[in-house]
Order: C-alpha cells, then structure tokens, then sequence
C-alpha cells in the first residue's frame, strides 16, 4: 500500500512540476521522475552518448544522438520543437550542453536525467542493451 502512495506521489509530483516548466528552460529531472515521463504520451527520448557506449546500455525506447558527431546538428532537426524531449548520457556533462542546444534551437519542453546512465543503473532502473 506505501508503494502504491509513493508512486502516486512522485506521479503527482512530476505532473505538477512539468507543467511549471518554463518555454525555453530546461528541468533536471531523478531517475524516478524521469521514470514517469517515460510513460507520457509524445515523448521524446535521446540518449546523447556514443554509438558504442549506447550499444552497452540505454533506456528502452531511445534514439541515439551523438552529441560528437558530424551529423549533429542535422540529427536534432529530425526531432519535434513542441513535444517534450527527455536527455541523458553517461553522467550529466553531454546531456548539459545538448539541453542548451536544444533551447537555443527553440525546444519548449527539455527534461535532463541527473546523472545520467551512472544514476539511473545505481537506482536499479532497467537497461537495454543490443548485444
């Protein structure tokens, strides 16, 4: 039954506080929070890293942007400006830099994962991986 409540809780919580997101800011987002965007309708979800670390583990459902690679920029204009876009890579640095590219690229809603991969593995949040 605690469980239950907490899950509703965090829900809530993160409901509440997407709404509060400013055009143009982007929200640095748990694990858990980032958990329950997931099951949003119209997300977006980019795992910034390489292609070799994403091949070593991402979350279900992401699409891989190199954030080092040539085709960058062309990469973002394949994604929509007014649904939400959920980051991440390996700790937090990348996904940073990418969420400012993405504002100044005119991106309303922009979620980042603290701590990336490293935080969502230690909280014990699944991984896909394609070997």
């Amino acid at each position: 039954m605690n469980k239950i409540l907490i899950r509703l809780l965090i829900i809530g919580t993160t409901l509440i506080s997407c709404n509060e997101t400013l055009k143009g800011e982007t929200k640095i987002v748990s694990p858990e929070e980032m958990q329950t965007l997931l099951q949003l309708d119209n997300v977006q979800l980019v795992d910034v890293r390489t292609p070799k670390e994403f091949k070593e583990g991402y979350i279900d459902n992401a699409q891989n942007i190199d954030f080092f690679s040539s085709t960058f920029n062309e990469d973002i204009k394949k994604l929509n400006k007014k649904q939400p876009v959920l980051i991440y890579c390996r700790s937090g640095g990348r996904s940073a830099k990418f969420a400012k590219k993405l504002i100044e690229a005119g991106f309303v809603k922009v979620y980042d994962l603290d701590g990336g991969m490293i935080k969502w593995k230690h909280k014990g949040f699944k991984i896909k991986t394609t070997s």
